[in-house]
């Protein structure tokens, strides 16, 4: 058998790229699940390699935070708090609002991190970003456990609104991946975009009702509030979970419909670019 007719014998598998949602493949994914995993677990040990609290950074930093927000934003601005303890009120938001914060600083970074592996194999680059925002998740639920001591303390019991926490956490996973879709993309083309992300994150924290009420924000900057899809969430999260006033059903869906305006304009953008990942990167 001649090296020709061998080489015929070997199947060979075209690798094409597509553009846009249209391009996106979720069989694909599904396929890579097992990568994506790996990916996951990998982003959770680099980040608490040779730390010597290790996890217990992901509780450390909201506690913190709510002691400040307390002494300065319910102490001495007396900012209102919907009559429930100023410190529960700070973190039931802050839970969230870090996912997504930490989220962003993953996935904007994620792509380039992982520069020589995307010049060596073939494997969905979706993956590398969403594994970036799963692993924030992990932070998250480490974090709960302190808020089910705050309300334990505080003798607050969730209603049947708890029903719908899960829903408020899927809408913060698709606002966190939609813009760490575009910050990793952008990212690998313009590096500048590494250095405006805490800027950008510091931004948005005060753009979102985390140390005060939406309820305290009036027309129009009310509307303009429901463009943060993370103001959905956090408001949402109050709801659902230590009892204050329904978010407005109207800021509500427009922070939803921008939320999933913003993940599939993500894809397609990060579709239309990973094509070339591998050169510039």
């Amino acid at each position: 058998m001649t090296a020709i007719e061998t080489a015929h014998d070997v199947p060979v598998q075209v690798i094409e790229p597509r553009r846009g949602l249209a391009g996106l493949d979720l069989r694909e994914l599904w396929r890579f699940r097992e990568l994506l995993f790996v990916f996951t677990w990998r982003n959770i040990l680099v980040r608490y390699k040779q730390t010597a609290l290790g996890v217990l950074w992901a509780i450390l930093q909201p506690v913190f935070l709510m002691i400040v927000f307390t002494l300065v934003f319910g102490r001495l601005a007396k900012l209102p708090s919907e009559g429930i303890p100023y410190p529960i009120f700070s973190y039931s938001a802050l839970l969230p609002w870090l996912f997504f914060a930490n989220a962003l600083t993953q996935s904007s970074q994620s792509v380039v991190g992982a520069s020589n592996l995307l010049q060596k194999v073939y494997f969905p680059r979706l993956t590398i970003p969403i594994a970036a925002v799963l692993s924030s998740l992990v932070d998250f639920v480490v974090a709960f456990g302190v808020l089910i001591g705050l309300m334990v303390y505080y003798s607050i019991v969730p209603g049947w609104e708890i029903v719908f926490l899960p829903l408020f956490t899927v809408l913060a996973f698709v606002a966190a991946l939609g813009v760490g879709l575009w910050l990793s993309a952008l990212n690998v083309r313009y590096r500048d975009v590494g250095y405006t992300v805490p800027f950008l994150t510091q931004l948005w924290f005060f753009a979102t009702p985390v140390v005060y009420s939406a309820r305290s924000v009036h027309e129009p900057l009310q509307t303009l509030l429901g463009l943060n899809p993370m103001a959905g969430v956090v408001e949402g999260f109050r709801w659902a979970l230590v009892g204050t006033a329904h978010p407005a059903w109207g800021t509500l869906a427009l922070s939803a419909a921008v939320a999933l305006i913003v993940l599939a304009s993500g894809i397609a953008y990060f579709r239309t670019l990973e094509r070339t990942f591998a050169d510039v990167v």
